[in-house]
């Protein structure tokens, strides 16, 4: 009798490397599941037979963060989505975290995988996604996902992209922050908006300059990203002698920074989280920063990871 073999819970996997650069990209969701340089894991990592804990590099469309109560309205109709977040009642991170993305392409620095996400309850639309991920030994990782509107209707749209970062420190404590927000978002305990944007002066939001993350607890949507030239906002880490940046290109207005408080005791505090979005939690209640992909339309954006130091 011949030997069963188990398929990993994560589907196929797909390696790439350049450099001192290593990732692996699975077939489920389209996530990015391990990211290091010289050996050095740059993001919190899981293994192939494992779910991605607290979301860790799962690529979330076509909305991220949370939609109240799954509720919305959008071109004059009403929906109700499944509630993905039982315990406080939201749709969370999207509709396809838990599919399968096929390749589109595979070479020794570059994965792209695509997704035909069909109509449902809750969102009758039907887009074709693709996301690539690639390397390059001087400027590290770069992840571009698209979506085309390939339905009859106009549709919603937001994506964002759920990556730890760590530099090997057993707690985010120590570690150095630099963030480029000048605003935040307060939200109330359900992780929904409560008000508008305020100025982060003298709150504990505040990372313009960097500083050691201490014990304060983030759980927050931060905006107003000054830029560089290349219209990327840089979100940087730093401890014992390694800087790493997380870049958002232009689309991506706002970075959820999530220090992990809530998360089990094994993974609390462990790395930052600093999410990419286009759009702030509850857009699609909200409207705010929410894109209307009219039929055959489509749209990209971009972020990144490097070393910057180490």
């Amino acid at each position: 009798m011949s030997e069963l073999t188990a398929t990993p819970l994560t589907g196929a996997q797909y390696e790439i490397e350049a450099g001192d650069y290593q990732a692996m990209v699975t077939e489920l969701g389209g996530g990015l599941r391990r990211l290091s340089y010289r050996g050095q894991q740059l993001i919190t990592g899981y293994q192939p037979d494992e779910l991605p804990p607290a979301a860790a590099g799962q690529l979330l469309a076509p909305w991220p963060n949370r939609i109240d109560h799954g509720r919305y309205d959008f071109d004059g109709a009403s929906y109700q989505l499944e509630l993905s977040e039982v315990p406080r009642g939201n749709a969370i991170h999207g509709l396809t975290r838990w599919t399968n993305w096929e390749p589109a392409g595979h070479t020794s620095d570059e994965i792209a995988l695509a997704h035909v996400l069909h109509g449902r309850p809750g969102y009758p639309f039907c887009l074709e996604l693709s996301v690539s991920y690639s390397l390059s030994a001087a400027s590290g990782l770069e992840v571009t996902v698209t979506a085309r509107n390939a339905g009859s209707r106009p549709a919603p749209y937001g994506t964002g992209s759920h990556p730890y970062l760590t530099t090997g420190e057993p707690l985010i404590d120590p570690c150095e922050l630099e963030l480029p927000a000048a605003r935040w978002l307060p939200a109330d305990d359900r992780g929904i908006p409560c008000g508008q944007p305020q100025d982060v002066t003298g709150t504990p939001f505040d990372f313009r300059s960097p500083r050691p993350i201490g014990g304060t607890s983030l759980d927050h949507a931060l905006t107003g990203l000054s830029r560089d030239r290349a219209g990327r906002a840089w979100a940087r880490l730093a401890s014992g002698g390694v800087r790493l940046g997380l870049w958002a290109g232009p689309g991506y207005d706002w970075l959820q920074v999530f220090t992990g408080d809530g998360l089990p005791a094994g993974q609390r505090r462990r790395a930052l989280a600093v999410e990419p979005m286009t759009c702030p939690p509850n857009a699609f209640v909200t409207g705010d920063g929410l894109l209307a992909l009219a039929p055959g339309d489509s749209v990209s954006h971009s972020w990144g990871i490097e070393i910057l130091q180490s």
